[in-house]
């Protein structure tokens, strides 16, 4: 069963998943680096030196990171399988991105491609984007954002400044 919510309750919740965002990244942010020069250079074909150098990832060792505090809200409207954060291989929040494990150059590339969304559309827009694609689907990474195939796709330089 699929859990309908009318337009002011996905403002609602598009609110309390944009002030998620903005809450971990600023938790993590201390603690993140930039993406190493190895990485870089094989990100640098794919996305501008201003993104790659404005980046900085975290690996998590003896911590995960915790589930939004309005999980338990969207539990009473409904909703039985929420993901948990703690599952995730890593989280993008805004420019930074928080593993559970090392980074491969394939999870980063996955990841960037989520840091150059929030580029583009901002933390509310892409908020608001992530719960609409969760709503629609129950999935909140399939089909969430119509421009993730596209910016995979494009073979040269995104994010440009």
């Amino acid at each position: 069963m699929t859990v309908q919510l009318d337009p002011a309750r996905v403002t609602q919740v598009s609110s309390l998943t944009a002030q998620y965002i903005l809450t971990q990244q600023q938790k993590y942010l201390p603690r993140a680096v930039p993406v190493p020069l190895s990485q870089k250079t094989a990100m640098a074909g794919f996305f501008s030196p201003q993104l790659l150098d404005r980046v900085r990832i975290l690996v998590l060792r003896s911590e995960r990171i915790a589930d939004p505090d309005f999980y338990p809200m969207l539990q009473g409207l409904g909703f039985k399988s929420l993901p948990a954060q703690s599952g995730m291989a890593a989280i993008t929040l805004c420019d930074v991105v928080v593993s559970h494990g090392a980074f491969s150059n394939g999870l980063l590339f996955h990841e960037l491609v989520h840091v150059e969304q929030y580029r583009q559309l901002g933390i509310p827009r892409f908020a608001e984007l992530y719960v609409r694609g969760f709503l629609s689907g129950g999935q909140l990474r399939s089909n969430s954002f119509g421009s993730e195939r596209v910016l995979i796709g494009w073979p040269i330089r995104v994010g440009s400044e």
